[in-house]
């Protein structure tokens, strides 16, 4: 018995380093689409995102390829919209953006009442900062008037665009 557990203990200490060698030694997936393979106009579209394009993963990718190609389609006040999301996105810290995900998260999984009595909160900050802003005389800031949704165009369904948000 004791012969078998020390050959059992021999042959674990060679096989294992050797095991996780293997694992270790597998190439990492390159994700896709790469910079270079976007078209100048997904490029051109896509921009405030290029500091970040080399961090993204495959999923992420192609959620924003999608967005860019609805792009073209889209309203001009849904246009600027979605390129100061995108350079407000890219500016926000790892944490930010995870803190982000989780709060986009936790709001789709609100049910129909909840959304309605968030949304009725937003338009409620709405109104107020409206007000509070007339009587500064300051220009109500249109950003600041965007419904709570996703964190991102980018965590949105691909089929929709994306509401606003941040």
């Amino acid at each position: 018995m004791a012969k078998t557990s020390i050959a059992l203990i021999i042959w674990l200490c060679l096989a294992l380093p050797g095991l996780a060698a293997q694992v270790k030694s597998e190439p990492k997936k390159v994700a896709r689409p790469a910079w270079s393979e976007l078209s100048a106009a997904q490029q051109q579209i896509l921009a405030p995102l290029a500091p970040e394009w080399d961090k993204m993963d495959t999923t992420r990718r192609k959620k924003w390829v999608a967005i860019a190609a609805r792009y073209p389609k889209m309203k001009p006040q849904e246009q600027q919209r979605l390129q100061k999301r995108m350079r407000d996105w890219a500016a926000l810290t790892p944490e930010q953006r995870k803190a982000a995900r989780e709060k986009y998260q936790k709001l789709k999984q609100l049910g129909p009442d909840q959304r309605k009595e968030v949304r009725t909160e937003w338009e409620r900050y709405q109104r107020s900062l409206a007000q509070q802003q007339q009587r500064q005389g300051a220009p109500l800031d249109p950003s600041l008037t965007d419904p709570p949704g996703p964190a991102s165009p980018a965590e949105a369904p691909a089929e929709e665009v994306p509401p606003p948000s941040q």
